[in-house]
């Protein structure tokens, strides 16, 4: 059993039978839910090629869904595909399921199990990288897009209510958010870096590199 199936529904805390949006609740986005066929343009692999290192995945299922109130009327719904490295993640500006602000695709770069409060503070306290105006990865450099203060920001704090087919439960993240711009019309490459804690308090330090995908790009079935 991989560790994102371990971390994000396989092992869920609470048995839940909802899977899709309920009456009175805000729409999840293209009629998506649990078990539904994704599909990623094929031309999308040579259109990025050259421009981002980025891996395109092939046809998946949707295995957990989560949703993050991001304030302002706005909310993250992130789809996660049971391959493990990669999810979808949709920014919505009001309740209906038409309304998608933005659309990035993002994949794990790396996963990194904090085992101590000394590691955690080493990894994000004043000394980090995490939260400064600039971040480097793999030899590229990307801008903060949350925070305007000269030097390090602190980081977002969002909650997730994830759902599988076998239960629900909560993350709380710690997040900075990074971006890049592409030779590509409409597009950005993105790196989110996020403390994870779970409902038994394991943490997790994901970084995840994201790039913009048109709706023209993605098929749910």
């Amino acid at each position: 059993m991989g560790w994102l199936k371990q971390v994000l529904g396989r092992k869920a805390l609470k048995r839940c039978a909802k899977i899709a949006s309920q009456p009175g609740e805000p729409k999840l986005p293209l009629g998506l839910t649990l078990g539904s066929n994704v599909s990623l343009n094929a031309a999308l692999k040579s259109l990025l090629e050259g421009e981002t290192d980025i891996i395109v995945p092939g046809d998946d299922k949707i295995m957990a869904i989560g949703t993050l109130e991001a304030g302002s009327g706005y909310r993250l719904i992130r789809c996660y595909l049971d391959n493990e490295h990669f999810y979808i993640q949709f920014l919505m500006s009001g309740p209906r399921e038409d309304d998608i602000a933005a659309l990035i695709l993002f994949g794990y770069h790396e996963v990194r199990t904090l085992c101590s409060s000394a590691e955690l503070l080493h990894l994000t306290g004043p000394r980090s990288k995490i939260g400064m105006p600039f971040y480097e990865l793999e030899r590229t450099e990307y801008v903060r897009q949350w925070g305007t203060e000269d030097g390090q920001t602190e980081m977002t704090t969002l909650t997730e209510r994830v759902i599988s087919t076998e239960g629900s439960y909560t993350v709380h993240h710690r997040c900075a958010l990074y971006a890049r711009n592409l030779r590509l019309a409409n597009r950005r490459e993105f790196l989110l870096l996020s403390i994870e804690t779970d409902e038994l308090t394991n943490r997790l330090l994901t970084t995840a590199v994201g790039v913009t995908l048109q709706l023209s790009d993605l098929s749910i079935v």
